[in-house]
């Protein structure tokens, strides 16, 4: 099994669960983490939201002693504003900077995927992080309306940065536009640092292949609804077989997801709501279950609607 070190940190398999924006709050990354994850990180957070402290980013930003190795995952403008967050995000093992979000609100701020068009701005960014002693990663598209990709990684490796994520898509693709991997291999063959790539993951097999090309696998909308995801990796990369997916244990996972909600005081209904759905697609009576559960309104009611979904033969 492959290993990754990102400067003191060695994980114990290379799976990521990406940070997903409306998803990979702290509950749901320690449920990925109990499937397999190796490394997880906050949902993207603009540097503005962090400075400003309002009680939803407080929610985004919550970890505990189980959600380690824990990065956040900051965007910003500015380099000022990157000297500004040190003091609130000295407690992550990690920083990873976000230069691929293809948001129009966040390329709006000039951020995100809007980072690509000026490297050097990426680079200074990075170097003052570093000046912190902070660990310091990036995550990259291709490039913004053009392909840039090694001039960009090849910019964040000199930066000082200790690991670079690859969605190997450009800023404009959507998720239609399939995964270019070739170019996630042409930047490995030509940096020192680490590389995981990201795009297309969706099983064991995927996952083996990108591994051949890349040191790490980040998984995104796959694991949406699906934290099992990451059992079923492991398994196909010991034993070179897939294992089928299977509801009944991911329904085991979204009743501690739930509970943890709880525990933590992050309960957010349309989230709850977004992942639980996603839980149940592709199986008997998906429809009609998610149409029940869009119902609902509270959380109890959605506890209960996940309890009952034991007694149903999936």
């Amino acid at each position: 099994m492959k290993t990754i070190t990102i400067g003191n940190i060695k994980l114990k398999n290379p799976l990521f669960l990406a940070p997903m924006v409306d998803v990979t709050d702290l509950p749901y990354r320690l449920i990925c983490r109990k499937s397999g994850a190796a490394m997880a990180y906050t949902e993207m957070l603009h540097i503005n939201q962090i400075l400003h402290e309002n009680k939803k980013t407080l929610n985004l930003l919550k970890t505990s002693k189980e959600d380690r190795p824990v990065g956040i995952q900051i965007t910003g403008d500015s380099v000022q504003q990157f000297k500004d967050v040190i003091p609130y995000i000295k407690k992550y093992d990690l920083v990873d900077i976000n230069c691929g979000s293809p948001s129009i609100r966040i390329i709006g701020n000039q951020s995100g995927s809007y980072l690509l068009k000026n490297p050097g701005k990426i680079a200074e960014m990075i170097k003052t992080l570093k000046q912190a002693n902070l660990i310091v990663t990036a995550k990259i598209r291709l490039g913004f309306k053009e392909n840039n990709v090694l001039k960009v990684a090849k910019t964040i490796e000199k930066a000082g940065a200790e690991l670079l994520t690859i969605h190997a898509r450009l800023a404009v693709h959507g998720s239609s536009v399939p995964a270019d991997w070739k170019q996630i291999e042409k930047v490995k063959n030509n940096l020192g640092i680490p590389v995981v790539g990201n795009g297309d993951i969706k099983d064991g097999e995927t996952a083996k292949a990108m591994l051949e090309i890349a040191d790490g696998v980040m998984i995104a909308r796959a694991a949406i609804g699906d934290p099992e995801i990451f059992e079923r990796i492991l398994f196909y990369l010991k034993t070179g077989k897939e294992r089928e997916k299977s509801v009944k244990n991911n329904i085991k996972y979204i009743k501690q997801y739930l509970k943890l909600e709880e525990k933590y005081d992050i309960i957010d209904i349309p989230r709850i709501k977004r992942i639980t759905s996603n839980t149940l697609k592709g199986f008997e009576n998906a429809s009609k279950n998610r149409e029940k559960l869009m119902k609902l309104k509270t959380y109890n009611e959605i506890v209960n609607f996940v309890d009952s979904l034991k007694q149903q033969n999936f």
